[in-house]
């Protein structure tokens, strides 16, 4: 049996081998780019760059931020990925939005693939898959659909804030990558919020749908260490000065990214450790209230056998009982079995069984 990812990549009838597809759900109508080309003294920003205008364009400033939303125009993509000169693989991969995170060095050129998510409506956590390409001179990103993770990077450009205008290429790629690892730490506040949330519900005794809440926990941690750790490793490797694209200067804040997913990391295993423990405190509950409730059907049991052992003796069909006889014989007998029941029951509570 073919896995579904691998039957959307097989190329369907009247296409030729090695074409581009695209592959998961279109989240944006369509391929729509926008531009930020600048320099020290000067930008130039277009919201809606029109496709058929980049193979011309020829780039003003120092550096050229061309980001992409929507990667589900193949043609689209060709088209960018030819006028920037990227690997067909390249494009096959941005146009793939299940690509599992990564770093990849070509020879002119950096190639990253990153998720980020978010928290929707319903409590649901979702991602959107991101790519993050670095060449001479130019930056390029595509995104599934705006985020808004990238909006703190371009009001620094509109405003000339910081020296974002002043360094390169790889200084804006840095801030890139920041501002998406900054965004996790929205991500993990929202986690944590309902970590602590679950936890209160399960310590408070309602434990309705907490089960389930437990398990969602557990597969939105499983979620962000997939991305997380990758990414973790690839900015070791930058750290390491295996790319000469990242200079001395910038490399040294790629350091202090670095420290920012590990701290990510560090947090994501402590909410992990206490989402594993929320488990093994919900069995525990659940255990120990079967067992309560077992003690309490003890108990009655407990209790109502003398009396069926009393009520099995004089129901017996025997002729010579002479208490059967006997006037008061009711009325002793309901006595003697009220007082074994009441007898039973304080002993039962002095020991604190009820």
């Amino acid at each position: 049996m073919r896995h579904p990812e691998l039957k959307e990549r097989l190329p369907t009838l009247g296409e030729q081998p090695g074409s581009l597809l695209s592959v998961g759900e279109a989240k944006h109508a369509g391929t729509s780019l926008a531009m930020f080309d600048f320099g020290p003294e000067d930008m130039a920003e277009v919201e809606d760059f029109p496709i058929a205008d980049l193979a011309a364009y020829r780039r003003r400033g120092d550096v050229l931020w061309l980001n992409v939303y929507g990667l589900s125009d193949a043609a689209a993509i060709q088209a960018i990925g030819e006028r920037f000169g990227l690997h067909p693989l390249v494009q096959e991969d941005i146009l793939n939005a299940r690509q599992r995170p990564k770093l990849e060095d070509y020879d002119d050129y950096l190639f990253l693939a990153c998720r980020v998510f978010d928290y929707h409506q319903g409590g649901r956590l979702q991602s959107d898959q991101m790519y993050l390409v670095l060449g001479d001179g130019f930056v390029l990103t595509f995104q599934e659909k705006p985020t808004g993770v990238f909006e703190p990077v371009r009001e620094r450009l509109r405003k000339g804030r910081g020296a974002l205008r002043r360094r390169g290429a790889d200084y804006l790629a840095y801030s890139l990558l920041d501002a998406i690892i900054d965004d996790y730490f929205g991500v993990l506040g929202q986690f944590n919020d309902r970590v602590e949330r679950a936890d209160g519900q399960l310590l408070a005794g309602r434990d309705t749908g907490v089960l389930r809440q437990i398990q969602r926990l557990k597969r939105d941690c499983l979620k962000l260490r997939r991305a997380l750790l990758p990414l973790r490793e690839a900015l070791l490797s930058l750290n390491r000065g295996d790319d000469e694209r990242f200079g001395d200067d910038t490399r040294v804040y790629l350091r202090d990214a670095y420290d920012h997913v590990v701290h990510v990391l560090e947090s994501l295993e402590m909410n992990r450790e206490m989402v594993g423990d929320m488990m093994d405190l919900y069995l525990s509950t659940q255990s120990h209230r079967l067992n309560l409730q077992m003690r309490v059907l003890t108990v009655i049991t407990m209790i109502f056998m003398p009396l069926t052992l009393i009520a099995g003796i004089y129901g017996m069909n025997f002729e010579n009982m002479p208490e059967l006889k006997w006037h008061y014989g009711y009325y002793i007998v309901l006595l003697a079995m009220g007082g074994i029941s009441a007898g039973m029951g304080w002993w039962f509570w002095r020991r604190r069984w009820i």
